[in-house]
């Protein structure tokens, strides 16, 4: 069941984020995430899976903050790398704290960052549903968007978007 469920959820591409938290320790924690979903409009609040075992979501909860970065289409390099749970990744890209919660805004890699609050954690399974409160919306740039699919990354600009 495990490989057959796993090639299903490879053939559904996603929009490519990274979730960060801080926790006022010495240092950011964040992670690749493509299991993003808005949630409700009043209040703004949206939901991100996180592996329940990520040293993120530990900080997450324990901030009761994080940040969602909706990666541009040039920041393949930025997924892979906060995929890879290498120990320097905030050292390798240009970050800036969130100014309400203090998460990691990737300020060159995203291009828009979400500030929210921790409304509820849900553990489900192997992860923890996190429903966020949208607090603040930065938009850092404008033109396209990563998406994840088919175990491919891909750029969706709005040119290539239909209209109507």
């Amino acid at each position: 069941m495990d490989t057959s469920f796993r090639e299903m959820m490879a053939a559904f591409p996603s929009g490519v984020s990274v979730v960060t938290g801080h926790d006022g320790g010495p240092r950011p924690y964040g992670m690749t995430c493509s299991a993003l979903c808005s949630l409700s409009a009043d209040p703004p609040s949206l939901l991100v899976c996180l592996r329940a075992a990520s040293p993120t979501l530990a900080a997450v909860t324990r901030s009761g903050a994080f940040a969602v970065n909706l990666l541009h289409g040039d920041a393949q390099d930025v997924a892979a790398l906060f995929g890879s749970g290498a120990a320097d990744r905030f050292d390798r890209v240009a970050w800036r704290p969130c100014a309400g919660s203090g998460s990691p805004a990737l300020v060159e890699a995203a291009h828009t960052v979400a500030d929210c609050l921790v409304e509820r954690v849900h553990p489900a399974g192997d992860h923890a549903i996190v429903v966020g409160t949208v607090r603040h919306i930065e938009r850092l740039r404008e033109g396209s968007a990563l998406l994840y699919g088919f175990r491919r990354y891909r750029t969706w600009t709005h040119a290539a978007a239909p209209i109507g």
